[in-house]
Parts: C-alpha cells; structure tokens; sequence
C-alpha cells in the first residue's frame, strides 16, 4: 500500500475548478481510497492503483491545457 497526495494546478485557463474537479472525477471508478481536501486531494491504495490514477488524473487535467502536478508519494503511511 501506498498513500499518495496530489495537487493540480490549471494554467492559462479560465475556469480551472473544472479542470480540478474533471480530474478528481476518474478516482470515483478505481479501486483506490481518497479523500479531496482545500488544496490537495490524498490517495490511499495499492501501489499498481494508486500510480494508474495519478495516471489518469493528469492525462484528464492535460485535456484542458498546460497543467501542473505536484505529488508526495510515501510507503510509510497507513
């Protein structure tokens, strides 16, 4: 298991709640835990899980435009 926290950051766009929110959708149909905060949003899961929906969230973000993603990964947390 592995825990993860990621940020997105939109760039050059005019509505990037959107663009957040689109890419927090794709966790709703994997097979990891997370929990969306005020600035970042926390994966918990197997590790094969977890690295495909970080996956998938940037590659949906990307969609809109220049985006930056900032992530921790630890294998110390439960």
């Amino acid at each position: 298991m592995i825990c993860a926290e990621v940020t997105i950051y939109p760039l050059k766009h005019n509505n990037p709640e959107s663009v957040i929110n689109n890419s927090i959708r794709v966790l709703q149909n994997k097979n990891v835990d997370y929990k969306v905060g005020s600035i970042s949003t926390h994966l918990h899961g197997r590790e094969e899980d977890v690295w495909r929906s970080l996956k998938e969230m940037f590659d949906t973000a990307q969609e809109a435009g220049e985006v930056n993603m900032v992530v921790t990964i630890s294998n110390a947390a439960d």
